[in-house]
């Protein structure tokens, strides 16, 4: 048995959850082609990786993981070679990584399965906070008509960080003891890809326009990563809306009428592109 590990990363509401739903629908559907294929699942919940898929292929939005309610997937998936591999997957909230960079805190249970030896780090595409300049946000107010006030404090949270130094920070700590290995694969992987396919770059270009210093710490390999950047859309387009009432939306119902769900999941890679979600994880652990 060649044992590996992969660890989920990312802040609340990247999409991490989402993947793991895709990801359980591809590998046990076999519907498509894929790098990796199922060959069992060592631990963890049928009932909730079925409740995911499940939620997944009806285009439904997942439910946020609970703070404290960590859920450890673990699977062997067969190479090429048919070799068993074991993938990790603590489903992990995304809380208790905002913690780590808020309050440099982590629980001990967080702690040990952040020492694998694969990161996929999970940044949604769509809600990237960038940095804000005073002198931009007061020239704005002043367009606006809106009051500024002079020599008035503005209270500071770690929160309020651009996503990129975020990330960042999230990385570096990794690369610090007790949660340091030595050098490791990263993927990361900017989620919800569809929303913002129409700029026409593809991911690693994107990340270098949208998140230019996280470009800059990855390609001048200051923690010594061995890092590759994937768009994903493992969602595949809008849910129906959350709000109590309203109608099912057409792109929801589009989605919901493929005849092979499998293909509604875009993964690019450079100019390629794939529905396997399953080729970063062969890389991971390659």
């Amino acid at each position: 048995m060649t044992e590996r590990s992969v660890v989920i990363i990312g802040l609340p509401e990247s999409g991490k959850t989402t993947f793991l739903g895709a990801l359980w629908h591809l590998v046990t559907e076999r519907d498509i082609e894929t790098v990796l294929r199922f060959h069992n699942l060592r631990s963890g919940d049928v009932a909730h990786l079925n409740a995911i898929a499940a939620r997944w292929r009806d285009a439904r939005i997942q439910e946020r993981t609970a703070v404290g309610g960590n859920k450890l997937v673990s699977m062997n998936l067969l190479n090429a070679a048919k070799t068993p591999v074991r993938v990790t997957f603590p489903d992990v909230a995304g809380e208790a990584y905002r913690r780590m960079w808020e309050e440099r805190a982590c629980d001990p249970d967080v702690a040990e399965i952040l020492q694998a030896g694969g990161i996929l780090f999970f940044i949604h595409a769509d809600t990237i906070r960038p940095p804000q300049w005073v002198v931009d946000e007061t020239e704005l107010s002043k367009k606006l008509g809106l009051p500024v006030p002079e020599g008035q404090e503005v209270p500071w949270h770690p929160r309020l960080a651009p996503t990129q130094v975020q990330a960042i920070g999230l990385l570096q700590l990794l690369r610090e003891p007790p949660l340091d290995i030595g050098p490791r694969r990263l993927a990361i992987m900017l989620s919800a890809w569809d929303k913002v396919a129409d700029e026409g770059l593809e991911p690693y270009a994107y990340l270098k326009a949208k998140l230019p210093m996280l470009g800059q710490y990855l390609e001048r390999a200051a923690d010594s990563w061995d890092w590759r950047v994937y768009g994903l859309s493992a969602q595949g387009g809008e849910y129906d809306s959350t709000k109590e009432g309203a109608p099912p939306s057409e792109e929801a119902e589009a989605l919901r009428n493929l005849d092979q769900a499998s293909k509604r999941i875009r993964l690019i890679a450079g100019a390629t592109e794939t529905h396997d979600v399953t080729e970063p994880l062969a890389w991971l652990m390659e």
